[in-house]
């Protein structure tokens, strides 16, 4: 059986515990310090060169910096399309019998085109979602405020030939 044993002097643990905690809280400082200069706004070069000029600079060494601004790119907007314009298609993921049918009907009568309504591969989706094929997110945010969903999300797991010529699908959840 072992033993333990005793160690000859007295080990000096509070000391290099306070040690080692201000070492630390150093570098905690140096990084906080090393943030803020990062995160920063940048001063414009016109303050920059008053002040070169009030330290005893030349104006010749002074050099102003003339400021250039980078080129807005606009992406192309599309304007909201008319629910008429919006083919959605409506998946049954939730294995109630007809509710894809029944919520078909429902976005029919709100001006909404319907491109079918048929069950999804699974039945066991937790929450309905709305999904959308690129540049149709605006429309899908509006079908989801029309029907009550709250997850909007770019579509994926569907091939084009299975959407049936929809830009939005509604997955119905429990």
């Amino acid at each position: 059986m072992d033993h333990a044993q005793p160690l000859p002097h007295h080990f000096p643990w509070r000391a290099v515990a306070v040690i080692v905690g201000g070492v630390a809280l150093v570098e905690l400082v140096a990084l906080i310090a090393i943030a803020l200069v990062q995160l920063a706004p940048q001063h414009s070069s016109g303050a920059a060169g008053s002040q070169a000029g009030s330290h005893g600079t030349t104006a010749a060494a002074a050099v102003h910096r003339q400021h250039v601004q980078a080129p807005v790119v606009r992406i192309p907007t599309v304007p909201l399309r008319p629910r008429s314009r919006v083919r959605v298609l409506v998946l049954n993921g939730n294995g109630v019998g007809g509710a894809a049918a029944g919520q078909a009907a429902r976005l029919r009568s709100e001006g909404y085109e319907i491109g079918g309504a048929t069950n999804a591969e699974r039945h066991d989706y937790a929450r309905s979602m709305v999904m959308f094929v690129p540049g149709w997110i605006k429309e899908a945010r509006r079908l989801a405020r029309d029907t009550g969903v709250r997850m909007v999300a770019p579509l994926d797991g569907l091939r084009p030939s299975q959407l049936k010529g929809s830009a939005v699908v509604l997955l119905l959840g429990k």
